[in-house]
């Protein structure tokens, strides 16, 4: 057995996994974690770290969530635990409610079950890690440790704050909240670098200790919040001068102060060095909140490149989709791809493909049906889309990712090499004529049928309508005129400080007819290239600020008081 290779649950004892989730950032995983969680059947985890480990856990586990609880005993660490479900129905362990976190992980084994107890940051800093490990081990639950990456490594890294380099100098590692005064003397008799856990408003008092302890008030200093997720900030400083940066930067007082910290304490963390290294906070959209009116199936990969770009997406459906009111239509074109009727099937959206895949499900069918049809698709989503379903398009547009690009590298119909001289077309009921006028001109008879409906989604919750009105979102992406006329009716208009991006000219005039100034236009009709072109307008707009000597600041967090009002909507 490989030692990636998972063990065989015990039939009495189950297995446990204590699983280390790093620092807040769920690409920081391990892949031997993302094959534990795949394969759990209960999931013991605090609230924090769920919404780490929560995307690669299997439909229908069981979430025992070990939360603090305070009133209950004044000892920090595990709490009470609560049931939740990840993505399906529970079949959860008949754990009671415990405050011993150990007691709970070992009776969740209890019967085959795979346990995995995931804790923030590494197992084996963690506190209480190495006390559920012994209990498992005196009552005979196997289990295994799958490392994770530390805060005290993992925050520097994201930081642009190297914890060593070609001098080799010594790194201290020292929590804050449990130091002795024989650890601060150590720390601060030495001249290398010291990587100090904390709380915000604690993390002064720190650097006090390291001062009185024999460091030089002026030594550099870094502290970051929120360490590898979107939200980091990090504010450079020195022992003598942080708790004045932190109260200019009006970070501090503030009643998160108990939020927690990384300080990096030592000369690699100097200030000219950080601006060159800070590769992530500097990132094109880093911290922008990112609007996607789209339909939720379709927003999956443009969430994805604009986080690769630093953003927040928050994707709010604007249309939704429903079967065609009459479904006969549908049901004799599917069964007629299966007969033989169809030379063609032409894709123009990622819905059609899922409503033609969804009939083949309903009858038993599979890919193996496209056998002898040549299939084309508008687009790179809706060739992906094709991929995931075991079909590769024969043709794809090779300029213009639309139904006139395709149409320009559409065949004529010629009876000698075209034995059926029929296509299928399923599309939405909103769709436009282009594409079924060109094929008909090019000597094709098409089977123009409605696959699915396109409505108007539910108005997103009232929070979310109050900040795409109030300016609480930095930029939106509209892919197309109906999203543009859906989300200023079940949301209203977005505020005058928001970036509005647009697909296209049409999309852009749709835009400015509805009151929105349009910022930024893709160069060609892809959702990728939009969001490229979102991109390269906030390093315009980072570089400018930077050039100008102005902090770099979101278009959220600019809004000068006769900007404040909110559009009418």
């Amino acid at each position: 057995m490989s030692p990636t290779t998972l063990p065989a649950a015990g039939p009495e004892h189950g297995h446990v996994t204590f699983l280390g989730a790093g620092p807040g950032d769920p690409g920081l995983l391990t892949l031997r974690a993302v094959e534990a969680l795949a394969n759990a059947d209960v999931l013991v985890v605090e609230h924090d770290v769920l919404d780490v480990v929560r995307t690669h856990a299997r439909q229908g586990v069981a979430v025992l969530r070990v939360d603090a609880d305070p009133s209950a005993d004044t000892r920090p660490g595990p709490g009470t635990s609560q049931r939740a479900v990840v993505d399906g129905v529970s079949t959860a362990a008949a754990v009671p409610p415990t405050r011993d976190a150990a007691h709970l992980v070992m009776e969740a084994a209890r019967g085959g079950r795979r346990v995995v107890r995931a804790v923030s940051g590494d197992p084996g800093l963690d506190t209480y890690a190495a006390e559920e490990m012994l209990a498992c081990a005196a009552a005979g639950v196997p289990f295994e440790v799958v490392p994770g990456v530390a805060a005290a490594v993992g925050v520097p890294a994201y930081a642009g704050v190297p914890l060593r380099d070609a001098q080799g100098a010594d790194v201290r590692f020292v929590d804050a909240r449990t130091a002795s005064d024989r650890c601060w003397t150590e720390v601060g008799a030495s001249d290398g670098t010291v990587v100090v856990s904390a709380s915000l408003d604690s993390v002064a008092a720190a650097a006090g200790e390291l001062v009185a302890a024999g460091r030089k008030p002026d030594t550099p200093m870094t502290v970051t919040v929120a360490g590898t997720t979107t939200r980091q900030r990090t504010w450079t400083a020195t022992l003598g001068t942080v708790a004045q940066t932190l109260k200019q930067s009006k970070a501090l007082p503030s009643p998160d102060g108990g939020r927690p910290v990384i300080a990096v304490v030592g000369e690699r963390s100097a200030a000219a060095q950080r601006d060159q290294l800070s590769w992530f906070e500097s990132k094109p959209l880093f911290g922008w909140k990112v609007l996607v009116p789209r339909t939720k199936e379709q927003a999956a990969s443009l969430s994805d490149q604009l986080r690769s770009y630093g953003a927040v997406p928050h994707e709010v459906p604007t249309i939704a989709v429903e079967p065609p009111r009459t479904p006969q239509q549908m049901e004799r074109a599917v069964k007629g791809l299966v007969t033989g009727r169809y030379e063609w099937i032409a894709f123009t959206s990622v819905n059609a493909v899922k409503a033609v895949r969804e009939k083949f499900e309903e009858y038993g069918l599979d890919a193996r049906a496209f056998a002898g049809i040549k299939v084309a698709a508008v687009g790179e989503q809706t060739a992906k889309a094709l991929v995931a379903f075991g079909v590769k398009p024969d043709l794809m547009p090779s300029g213009e990712q639309s139904a006139a690009g395709l149409l320009e590298d559409w065949p004529p119909y010629d009876p000698v090499f075209d034995p059926i001289d029929r296509v299928f077309l399923p599309r939405a009921d909103i769709a436009t004529e282009t594409l079924v006028a060109g094929l008909i001109e090019l000597g094709w008879e098409v089977d123009d049928v409605t696959a699915y409906r396109t409505v108007r989604a539910s108005p997103p919750p009232a929070e979310t309508r109050e900040a795409i009105k109030g300016g609480g979102f930095d930029a939106v992406l509209f892919t197309s005129s109906s999203t543009v006329r859906n989300l200023v009716g079940i949301a209203g208009k977005p505020h005058n400080v928001t970036v509005i991006a647009c697909i296209g000219p049409a999309t852009a005039k749709t835009a400015e007819e509805h009151g929105l100034r349009v910022d930024v236009m893709a160069p060609e009709p892809s959702v990728h290239r939009l969001a490229e072109a979102l991109a390269d307008f906030g390093t315009k707009r980072r570089a400018a600020a930077l050039e100008s000597g102005d902090p770099v600041t979101r278009p959220s967090e600019r809004r000068p008081g006769a900007r404040r009002r909110r559009n009418s909507g």
